[in-house]
């Protein structure tokens, strides 16, 4: 089966930084996309940011220019760099994938999440 597995969170003060990272593993022929997503208490999960097999990223707007998406394809990792992080950024954050176990099957997963906790 495959697995992804969130890993950096913690407790920040606001305006520090924080990188996450999501490693994947178990029967993978491929990776092709791959996110961040976030929950905070009371709200719905909500995208933070994105990026493709090609390394095309997108981000929410509440994120842009103060977080970073990357991955590593030989380790089947994506990260995510956290910056002048703010109290509003506390939530959990999810890893998401498309991942293919065989040339003809594409399933997507999510992570169990890590705790991100910014304090003012």
């Amino acid at each position: 089966q495959v697995q992804l597995v969130e890993s950096g969170g913690g407790l920040v003060q606001a305006g520090g930084s924080l990188r996450l990272s999501c490693a994947a593993s178990g029967s993978i022929f491929s990776i092709n996309a791959m996110g961040w997503y976030r929950q905070a208490p009371g709200k719905q999960r909500e995208l933070v940011a994105t990026i493709t097999s090609g390394g095309s990223t997108n981000y929410a707007d509440s994120v842009k220019g103060r977080f970073t998406i990357s991955r590593d394809n030989a380790k089947n990792t994506v990260y995510l760099q956290m910056n002048s992080l703010k109290p509003e950024d506390t939530a959990v954050y999810y890893c998401n994938g498309w991942v293919r176990k065989t040339l003809g099957t594409m399933n997507n997963y999510w992570g169990q999440g890590t705790q991100v906790t910014v304090s003012s």
